[in-house]
């Protein structure tokens, strides 16, 4: 079955995302123990985590300034008076036997954000997508199946505390989604938003941002939501796209040969590229909700919550706008420079030092964004500062020194930093901008190519490509060069 990022005409894909966001506090919701990723399994529980009797969870406050900060970035309107709730969930990844989370009374509900979707074939285009709430939950533990047996499959299974008890924040998003692509891209600035608000790492690969997908397909935007199937723990975009376009072409088929369409919760296969069924899905009230007596309510006063709203940093999409607006960026730059909080920090540093922001993003954007990549740092680490970088910018667009020039000192420069200027001085890699002097060379080279010189006059004109590049063999690349093209040009024409 092939996917398709849209559905066909008379049908349409009905799509909302719950994303589960492990927020970055050093100890657990509830509990002192740690939330350190990567250590030995089992190793960071306590008491508390593992429901022991006679222990009582405790909020952390840190917990509760995240999540309210997540929810102001998402525009969703904070409760001050809300409460947590027991939620029965029997599995062996969760201790206590249920999971300590929010049900009727969340934290946050009813908000919205935009986002930038380009479909193949397509114009890019911004959507808002309305969120309907997010609340405040402990994670489960993790379960590691092992061995293997060809009939069977797994031959046991291990469980992890570890991750038991790390505070998430739930966003569900509503049902505003369609394509496979939107679905991405929603989640992607999910992602992004996090981690501006510096709330979590969202890791998509450690499991610090996951998504579940609720699909269904109906007939045209005006007929009612067919059967919801959810797709679980969707750990990169790629998937999410991927698993949603193809669930609607398998939905859409078992509609029109007349095959039943199951509530259930189904897996994304990323080696056979479909999805397949895991259970029967369950409703709100298999669960058996009820308050939990352990914790008191949730008071968030207005005075905190503004005071928390007032530390919140500019967000990607306010970047985005404004450096398309007002530093005359392509919409495509704007979108590469902010989708990390550190590439845009140091561009916005580098044209704050007195860097052309075009030129600034050219050189962020492909040469040191290479750089960053290949040896696995961040831009707070990079040696180059950015007012060095601005310093050469400035140098290129000053004719001081050619962009072949700014390429060979950029390798010392990324490993060393230091004065763009003073390297050039030091080697005497200035580009020679006299115009007598560059005829003296252009002369020279005629007179020692006259063959060219009259295959040129002759009509070959392609031919000034070559002088080009004897001129800057004979300079070392240091001849500038739109005064030796022209000057190449007068010359050449006789």
């Amino acid at each position: 079955m092939t996917g398709a990022s849209t559905a066909p005409a008379d049908w349409e894909a009905v799509i909302g995302l719950e994303t589960h966001v492990q927020l970055g506090t050093a100890s657990k919701i509830f509990a002192p123990a740690s939330t350190a990723f990567g250590d030995d399994p089992n190793t960071h529980i306590d008491p508390i985590v593992m429901g022991l009797p006679g222990t009582l969870p405790v909020l952390n406050r840190r917990v509760l300034e995240y999540a309210v900060k997540a929810a102001l970035a998402l525009n969703l309107h904070i409760a001050g008076h809300s409460k947590f709730d027991r939620k029965q969930y029997f599995y062996p990844d969760l201790p206590k036997n249920y999971q300590i989370s929010q049900y009727d009374e969340p934290i946050a509900e009813d908000g919205w954000i935009e986002v930038e979707v380009a479909e193949k074939g397509k114009d890019t285009y911004l959507k808002r997508i309305g969120i309907e709430r997010l609340h405040m939950e402990e994670d489960a533990g993790k379960l590691v199946h092992a061995g293997s047996d060809r009939l069977a499959g797994s031959t046991h299974s291990l469980v992890d505390y570890n991750r038991a008890g790390v505070a998430l924040a739930e966003i569900v998003s509503k049902p505003d989604l369609r394509t496979g692509r939107e679905a991405a891209e929603y989640a992607a600035e999910i992602r992004r938003i996090m981690r501006y608000l510096g709330v979590s790492d969202g890791n998509m690969q450690e499991g610090s941002l996951r998504c579940d997908v609720n699909i269904s397909v109906r007939r045209g935007p005006d007929a009612p939501f067919g059967t919801k199937v959810e797709i679980k723990n969707m750990n990169s975009f790629s998937a999410i796209q991927k698993a949603c376009e193809y669930e609607i072409q398998r939905q859409i088929k078992a509609y029109e040969t007349g095959e039943p369409v199951r509530q259930e919760t189904r897996l994304w296969d990323e080696g056979k590229q479909l999805t397949k069924s895991m259970r029967s899905k369950e409703g709100s009230s298999d669960y058996r909700y009820f308050p939990e007596p352990d914790l008191g309510p949730i008071e968030v006063s207005d005075s905190q919550r503004e005071a928390w709203r007032a530390e919140l940093p500019e967000l990607p999409a306010a970047r985005r706008h404004r450096y398309a607006e007002q530093l005359g960026l392509s919409v495509y730059d704007a979108r590469v420079l902010t989708d990390e909080r550190p590439m845009a920090d140091y561009f916005e540093a580098a044209v704050a030092a007195g860097g052309d922001p075009k030129g600034v993003a050219n050189w962020i954007t492909g040469d040191i964004a290479a750089h960053v990549n290949a040896e696995r740092l961040t831009f707070a680490e990079l040696p180059l500062q950015p007012a060095q970088l601005a310093e050469m910018v400035a140098l290129i667009d000053d004719g001081v020194i050619s962009g072949k020039i700014a390429k060979e000192i950029l390798p010392e420069l990324l490993t060393a930093g230091g004065s763009p200027r003073a390297i050039v001085e030091a080697r005497g890699l200035g580009m020679i901008s006299d115009p007598a002097a560059i005829t003296a060379i252009v002369d020279e080279l005629l007179a020692a190519h006259p063959d060219e010189v009259a295959a040129f006059r002759g009509g070959k004109t392609k031919l000034q490509g070559f002088f080009v590049g004897q001129l800057m063999k004979r300079t070392g690349g240091k001849a500038d060069p739109k005064l030796s093209n022209q000057i190449l040009s007068e010359r050449l024409q006789g």
